[in-house]
C-alpha cells in the first residue's frame, strides 16, 4: 500500500528507509521507550533497522504483521509507523500500534495515516474489528484512535508489562467494520 498525501507518504518500510528509521527511534528514545520498547530495542543502530525492515517485510509476506512507515515527502524521512499486528484471521480482528517523532506531532498526520490504515485492513485484508490498545496517560494516543472512529470497549487490568513501571492497565478500544 502507498498512499501520498499533501506532506507525507504511507508505503511499506524498503532498505533504504533504515538510517532514517534508526534516526527516529533514538531521537524520540525517550517519548517511545515506555510504550514501544520492542521496536524502539530493534532499531537502535542503521545495522539493526536493516534487520528489522527485513523482518517486517517477511511477516508482510506471511501475513503476520504488516509495518508501514510515515514518510515526510520533503526529506524522505521516516516520521513514523504504524504497525498491524496480533491478527486473528479466524475471528477477522487486528490490533494497531503506532508511534511518531515528536517533530512531526500537531499536523495530523497520525490520524489520516491510520484511517488509510483501517481502509486498507478493512478492505483489502478483509479483517471485522480493529484494536488499539493504549494507556490512559497516552492522550495523544487516546485522541487519534478517538478521531478516527475507536470507541472505548473496556479497561485491561494488568495487561502490559512496562520495563520501567511494571504492570499497567491499558485502555481497549476497538472500532467494527460496517460494511
Amino acid at each position: 500500500m502507498v498512499l501520498v498525501k499533501d506532506t507525507f507518504e504511507l508505503a511499506t518500510l524498503k532498505p533504504e528507509d533504515a538510517s532514517s528509521l534508526s534516526k527516529l527511534m533514538i531521537t524520540n528514545g525517550r517519548r517511545f521507550q515506555l510504550y514501544l520498547p520492542k521496536t524502539l530495542a530493534q532499531n537502535i543502530s542503521e545495522d539493526a533497522s536493516k534487520d528489522y525492515i527485513s523482518q517486517q517485510r517477511q511477516a508482510i509476506e506471511n501475513q503476520t504483521e504488516y509495518t508501514f512507515a510515515i514518510k515526510d515527502l520533503e526529506t524522505s524521512n521516516v516520521a513514523g509507523l504504524i504497525i498491524l499486528k496480533n491478527l486473528n484471521w479466524n475471528q477477522k480482528e487486528g490490533e494497531f500500534a503506532y508511534c511518531l517523532g515528536s517533530h512531526y506531532t500537531g499536523n495530523g498526520w497520525m490520524a489520516k495515516a491510520l484511517k488509510a490504515c483501517m481502509e486498507f485492513a478493512f478492505d483489502t485484508l478483509g479483517l471485522q474489528t480493529l484494536n488499539i490498545l493504549v494507556h490512559n496517560s497516552n492522550t495523544p494516543s487516546v485522541n487519534v484512535a478517538k478521531r478516527c472512529g475507536f470507541s472505548w470497549a473496556k479497561t485491561l487490568e494488568n495487561d502490559y508489562i512496562s520495563t520501567a513501571k511494571g504492570p499497567l492497565d491499558m485502555e481497549l478500544y476497538q472500532i467494527h467494520n460496517e460494511k
